[in-house]
C-alpha cells in the first residue's frame, strides 16, 4: 500500500480493502481474489468489477456467473464465490438497480480532459446518485491536475500509469489489478507514458440523471402538442408514489 495524505494505492486481497468515510457519503471497498469467497453486507449497493478470470454472484434470489470486463451493481447481501480478481465500491444506504454488463469496450464513448474519455458504465438512475465509470487514458497522457468534491474509488484495469500529487510531491505507479482511494479534495492527475490505461472509477454521487421533472418518458409524451413535463394537472402526485 502506497500511502500518501490523500491517494491510497491497494494491492487486491480477499475481503475489506478499505472504508472510506467523509461525513457526506460511505464508502466500502472490497476485493476478491482466485479460490476466495467474500460475503458484502446488507444495507448497501455494490459496484464491481471483474479484472481476471470469472466470478459466481449470489443472491438470496438468483445466480449468475460473470467473466473478466464484466461489471456489476447489485443491491443488498451478496457472496462472491471467486476464481478471478477484482473489486466492489459499496455506497451505504443507497438502493441501486441490479445490472450487469460487459465486456469493457477498448474506449469511451464521451470526450474527457487531455485527451482521455470515459464511459458511464452504471450511470447515476437519478440526478445526486452514485455511478461507474470507464475511464480511458492513451499512451503519453499529461493530465491536467485537479480534485473532485467526493471521494474516488477503483481500480488499474489495464495497462499502466502514475499518479502525480504536486502538493507532496510524490509519484505513485498506477499497476494493473490495483485498487486505488482518491480523498475528496486531493489535487492529483494521472499520466501515462508507452502504455496506456483503463480504469474503472466508482463516484458516490453525481451532478447528472434523470428526475421526477425531467426524463424520457415524461418529456416525449405529448398531448395536444404538449410535453407531459408541462402538464401540472395531470402528473402523477408525488404523495403517490412515496408512499
Amino acid at each position: 500500500m502506497d500511502l500518501s495524505k490523500g491517494f491510497i494505492s491497494i494491492e487486491i486481497n480477499p475481503g475489506v480493502l478499505y472504508e472510506h468515510d467523509d461525513g457526506n457519503f460511505s464508502t466500502l471497498i472490497s476485493g476478491f481474489t482466485k479460490e476466495s469467497t467474500v460475503l458484502l453486507p446488507n444495507e448497501y449497493t455494490h459496484f464491481g468489477i471483474v479484472v481476471v478470470g470469472n466470478v459466481r454472484l449470489i443472491t438470496p434470489d438468483r445466480q449468475r456467473i460473470l467473466e473478466a470486463g464484466d461489471f456489476f451493481s447489485i443491491v443488498g447481501k451478496v457472496t462472491i464465490e471467486s476464481d478471478g480478481v477484482g473489486i466492489v465500491n459499496s455506497a451505504k444506504n443507497f438502493i441501486g438497480l441490479n445490472v450487469f454488463g460487459g465486456p469493457i469496450e477498448p474506449e469511451g464513448r464521451l470526450r474527457y480532459i487531455d485527451g482521455c474519455t470515459d464511459t458511464l458504465l452504471i450511470p447515476p438512475i437519478m440526478k445526486g446518485d452514485p455511478c461507474l465509470n470507464l475511464l480511458h487514458f492513451p499512451e503519453k497522457i499529461t493530465q491536467t491536475p485537479h480534485t473532485h468534491p467526493s471521494v474516488r474509488t477503483g481500480v488499474i484495469y489495464r495497462g499502466s500509469g502514475e499518479c502525480i500529487i504536486p502538493e507532496e510531491n510524490k509519484v505513485i505507479p498506477l499497476i494493473t489489478g490495483h485498487a486505488f482511494v482518491i480523498k475528496t479534495g486531493t489535487t492529483h492527475s494521472f499520466n501515462t507514458q508507452e502504455e496506456f490505461m483503463d480504469v474503472i472509477a466508482f463516484h458516490p454521487d453525481s451532478d447528472v440523471g434523470m428526475t421526477d421533472d425531467d426524463h424520457p418518458m415524461i418529456n416525449r409524451t405529448i398531448i395536444e402538442g404538449a410535453s407531459a413535463k408541462f402538464k401540472k394537472e395531470i402528473r402523477t402526485n408525488e404523495k403517490l408514489i412515496r408512499s
